[in-house]
């Protein structure tokens, strides 16, 4: 069953502090990359709630660059440091579940963030498919439901598949609106956005509209159109990024993006962890986030992450 972020507590059967409370003495980190700012604030904030159960809490984050066989040795390091809680945003959703079971196996709650983990126990992520609709309506809608659109994808984690899914759906409803590509992997960066796009406007010589799976890909892609001096598409995408909300705020063609909340899942995982750990059952495995557009008319009421 899933459940909105709406009353986030009462999704969650949360242990009371009481004095028969479970110690929390170690968490472990594995998330997609320690270089975007997305995954440096969902772990920040999961930090900050572990140290309010016990300030004595020992967390170690650590950033497996979407490579899985460096995330599977990150979880096997947190096994036998004996970590009570593991929050996993996973490289591949499924090749990831032996990792997952010998976890779970050992009594550790494994807590997806971001993305689904098969085996884990719960998941916290944004309604991905829910959050790039909102970005291709609004693109759909700035081109005047005609032209060519370009989808700059990403690594194949459940959140990019549902984010290009939603946008799909968006594009499909409008006979005049033509996807050129959707199927080129930028990794999720600012740099493979650069090199994506600047090939992909190379081939084509008009585009209306790019939607792009995460910001850092928008800022690349808004980029290699400005080395191609080309200004005529409009780019949206999927985070809420502070960077993104630079590039709102100054002369880019970014228009907007669909805001995710990653303290919110780092806050989360921890308190299902927690529970866990406490005997809880939990009401809902999955807590789906929902997204808010954020564009250059609302940019500035924006509190960003």
């Amino acid at each position: 069953m899933n459940k909105t972020a709406t009353g986030l507590v009462l999704s969650i059967a949360l242990v009371a502090a009481t004095a028969h409370a479970a110690d929390l003495k170690n968490v472990g980190i594995t998330l997609g990359s320690m270089g975007n700012p997305f995954f440096v604030s969902l772990a920040n904030a999961a930090n900050k709630q572990a140290d309010q159960i016990n300030p004595k809490v020992q967390v170690v984050s650590v950033g497996a660059d979407y490579d899985l066989g460096k995330q599977f040795n990150q979880i096997e390091n947190f096994i036998a440091s004996d970590v009570d809680i593991i929050l996993l945003n996973a490289s591949d959703p499924v090749a990831i579940a032996p990792a997952v079971k010998k976890a779970t196996a050992a009594g550790i709650p494994v807590i997806a963030v971001g993305d689904r983990a098969l085996g884990s126990n719960a998941v916290v992520m944004t309604d991905n498919n829910q959050a790039a609709r909102l970005s291709c309506q609004f693109l759909a809608d700035k081109i005047g439901d005609k032209g060519n659109v370009i989808i700059i994808n990403g690594p194949q984690v459940s959140s990019v598949v549902e984010r290009v899914k939603g946008c799909k759906a968006v594009f499909s409803k409008y006979p005049a609106i033509k996807l050129l590509s959707s199927n080129e992997d930028a990794k999720g960066s600012r740099d493979g956005g650069l090199d994506v796009a600047e090939a992909l406007l190379t081939r084509y010589p008009h585009i209306d509209g790019i939607f792009t799976i995460n910001d850092p890909t928008a800022i690349g892609a808004d980029l290699a159109a400005k080395q191609l001096h080309r200004s005529e598409m409009i780019i949206t995408s999927v985070d809420g990024s502070p960077d993104i909300v630079a590039a709102l705020k100054s002369d880019t063609l970014i228009q907007a993006s669909a805001a995710q909340e990653p303290r919110t899942m780092g806050i989360e995982g921890i308190k299902i962890g927690w529970a866990i750990i406490n005997g809880k059952k939990l009401t809902n495995s999955t807590v789906l986030i929902p997204s808010k557009l954020v564009t250059r008319a609302n940019v500035g009421s924006y509190a960003g992450w």
